[in-house]
């Protein structure tokens, strides 16, 4: 499966395989993308904070109170905004669109 990240200024593309049942921080960060997940996927943190293409946003599982709650102090949320450690591919996510965000805010202090 493919997954494509958009650079902050939204003019580069990187397009890596993953498989199901990858994490997405974990390809991410495999991918050499600037994605800290600090707290390792405890949501903890913000700062594998990522925007979803709007066609994919309703591809993934909703988030949980916990993640939103997360996503409310991360740096630039949008409505499409998610946590990428929350993430697990399945193969409908083929093809799976993600923009990193310019900025992101360890909320560990660490």
């Amino acid at each position: 499966m493919k997954i494509h990240f958009i650079s902050p200024d939204g003019e580069t593309t990187q397009t890596v395989d993953a498989k199901a049942g990858d994490n997405l921080l974990d390809v991410a960060q495999n991918a050499g993308q600037p994605l800290e997940g600090t707290c390792e996927g405890q949501m903890a943190c913000s700062t594998c904070h990522v925007i979803v293409a709007k066609d994919w946003f309703d591809k993934l599982p909703a988030a949980t109170g916990d993640e939103e709650d997360m996503l409310d102090l991360a740096s630039g949320a949008r409505r499409t905004s998610r946590l990428s450690c929350q993430i697990d591919l399945t193969e409908e996510l083929d093809g799976l669109v993600v923009h990193i965000p310019a900025e992101s805010r360890n909320m560990q202090g660490i």
